[in-house]
């Protein structure tokens, strides 16, 4: 019931019974397919390179075959008869977009997989698509991004889509200056997109929930997002920055495009964080200086640096705490406060809203000043340790010159 539901389930399963009585050729088994014999199977005779390559794949253990794709006769062993009927060495790229449709644009085929059926219609949707079939060569068809042969599935670490391969996939073409000038389109955008947040988040930390080229414009649909489609791009991974924005006065110019959403502040591929101290300059891309919207930059600026500096200061108090060998548990649990307040404030600075931005600035400096104060006490209390030990230190040293004249004493006498 779990993958037919309740109200199909015994259609369901009349219909398998129906199925199971019907000759059906099944699949065949993975192990068999990998062993495809020369005995009887006249293709590999020839391709033994194209057959090593398959192996590697997801179609072969689900049974696929050459003249599946091809055509021919593989029955046969030699080339006059093995190609023959709708024999197709190697399909035009229109041809081979719609020979991988022929199985994967048929949802019934797909849905035992959990694929989706529709990449030939995104395909014809994105520019990649609408060159291809109005005949351009330039352009990527499936296996360019697939394989032809050794076709894997996105979750295989070889794979081309794999999610830290998705950008070098694209930069074969986008980072060919030759190829893209031809299309008026810039190159570099690998390099920025590792340097930026996101790139640093998948290559760096691993983190596959950052998105990659697909993540904004698509992997078969593929397009660049449209000015008035910004924010909704970014705001399906930034939804609570994408709502802070949308409360602001940037919000409605975004959804009209007279603001270009996120990246009037923000590039699109380096997908920089503004620091602090920049928070005021970047208004003056779009705003006059000396505006009331560039101080209303200005007094966002002035609390998110204070903030910043208090928890900097923070972070280090409980650092002197740890070296004088203090417990921090508490500190550190007061810390990620301060911290969870820190990052409510990246969020409320996209809605401009100085009251909420007062209130978090405000929480995030007095926990501050509660962990330094802890600091400071720590700190005073070992200025105290060190005098109580000069006078102690003092009797050592006059006993010790007490009993140095002694021994001079008794020395002198022979004693």
């Amino acid at each position: 019931m779990a993958c037919h539901g309740t109200s199909r389930f015994f259609s369901a399963l009349s219909a398998f019974s129906a199925l199971s009585a019907v000759n059906v050729a099944a699949p065949r088994p993975a192990a068999a397919a990998l062993q495809q014999d020369t005995a009887t199977y006249g293709c590999v005779i020839c391709h033994a390179d194209k057959r090593r390559a398959f192996q590697l794949g997801a179609h072969a253990e689900r049974g696929i075959r050459c003249d599946n794709c091809h055509g021919g006769n593989p029955r046969a062993f030699e080339v006059r008869t093995a190609h023959v009927g709708r024999f197709v060495g190697r399909p035009t790229r229109i041809g081979v977009a719609q020979l991988c449709a022929s199985c994967h644009s048929d949802p019934d085929r797909m849905r035992q997989y959990g694929l989706p059926a529709g990449q030939l219609a995104e395909l014809r949707t994105s520019r990649h698509g609408r060159l291809l079939f109005a005949g351009n060569t330039d352009v990527p068809t499936c296996t360019d991004c697939h394989d032809a042969h050794t076709i894997l599935p996105p979750e295989d670490a070889r794979s081309n889509v794999y999610p830290t391969n998705i950008p070098a996939t694209c930069a074969r073409c986008h980072e060919d200056r030759q190829l893209m000038a031809k299309y008026g389109l810039a190159t570099g955008q690998l390099a920025e997109f590792r340097s930026g947040a996101h790139g640093v988040a998948l290559f760096g930390h691993r983190n596959f929930a950052a998105p990659t080229c697909v993540g904004c414009h698509g992997s078969h649909a593929a397009l660049p997002p449209r000015v008035t489609e910004i924010v909704h791009v970014c705001d399906r991974c930034h939804a609570e920055l994408g709502r802070a924005l949308y409360r602001g006065p940037h919000g409605r110019p975004a959804l009209s495009g007279r603001l270009p959403g996120c990246l009037g502040c923000h590039t699109n591929h380096a997908t920089e964080r503004v620091p602090p101290d920049r928070i005021a300059a970047t208004c003056t891309r779009c705003h006059q200086p000396e505006s009331p919207a560039v101080r209303r930059g200005e007094e966002i600026q002035q609390r998110v640096v204070q903030a910043a500096e208090a928890l900097r200061a923070a972070g280090a108090a409980i650092e002197g705490l740890v070296r004088a060998g203090r417990p921090v548990t508490d500190e550190r649990f007061r810390y990620q406060t301060a911290l969870t307040s820190y990052r409510q404030i990246a969020e409320v600075q996209h809605s401009l809203d100085l009251e909420v931005l007062d209130e978090l600035a405000l929480k995030v400096g007095s926990i501050s000043r509660a962990i330094r104060s802890t600091e400071e006490t720590a700190a005073e209390q070992r200025w105290e340790h060190k005098l109580i030990l000069i006078p102690v230190w003092f009797l050592v040293l006059s006993a010790l010159v007490l009993v140095r004249f002694k021994l001079s004493e008794l020395k002198r006498r022979g004693e």
